[in-house]
């Protein structure tokens, strides 16, 4: 099926891939740009990954107040370099970065900042609100994996869903700006300060 320039243009604008992968994309999904707008994502956060392990010596800090002064966040997001952090896209997801902690409360970037002992101090609330139901150990163990994944995205910055679209959290947020600016991107550390806490 073939498509036209203006496809190629709308799928641009949708998702600021290059010319020449929003070609392959429209070709791929039959000139469907909602397809093609998924295929990129998919493809984007596929290359996305190989970048993670990077160093990123650069990046931004942002501050962001709410409620009329009355909660703040400040927020370090690294990428790898000044360029790119003096970019609109960056600086818009570091923006974005702040308002989800605004808003969500996370306690964590990442779930491997948990201290161990709150980890097996709620598993065993898990386990003991389980067992009373007669279930099987390896069933109890598998409700408490679910129910501390559940924790962790509460919990962990990059495991929370996105407040714009909770259809995904914020990790894969951050996934689709690596594939769009092709550096790798960290968030370092943020606090939260809320008036009288």
């Amino acid at each position: 099926m073939s498509f036209a320039a203006e496809d190629v243009k709308n799928l641009r604008d949708k998702t600021g891939a290059g010319m020449m992968a929003c070609k392959e994309a429209l070709k791929a999904c039959n000139g469907n740009v909602d397809e093609a707008v998924e295929y990129l994502r998919k493809k984007g956060i596929a290359s996305a990954d190989k970048k993670t392990g990077r160093t990123t010596g650069d990046g931004l800090v942002e501050s962001y107040i709410h409620m009329g002064g009355k909660l703040g966040v400040m927020i370090e997001v690294n990428c790898e370099t000044d360029f790119v952090a003096r970019t609109e896209q960056f600086q818009s997801l570091v923006k974005e970065l702040a308002m989800q902690v605004a808003a969500s409360s996370p306690s964590v970037v990442s779930r491997e900042q948990v201290p161990a002992e709150m980890i097996e101090k709620e598993k065993d609330i898990y386990r003991e609100q389980v067992r009373g139901s007669g279930k099987p150990e390896n069933v109890v163990e598998k409700i408490v994996g679910g129910k501390l994944d559940k924790f962790y995205s509460e919990i962990c910055l990059l495991e929370q869903p996105y407040i714009k679209d909770p259809q995904k959290n914020v990790e894969t947020l951050i996934k689709e700006a690596i594939a769009k600016l092709g550096e790798n991107i960290t968030v370092k550390r943020f606090v939260r300060f809320r008036l009288g806490e």
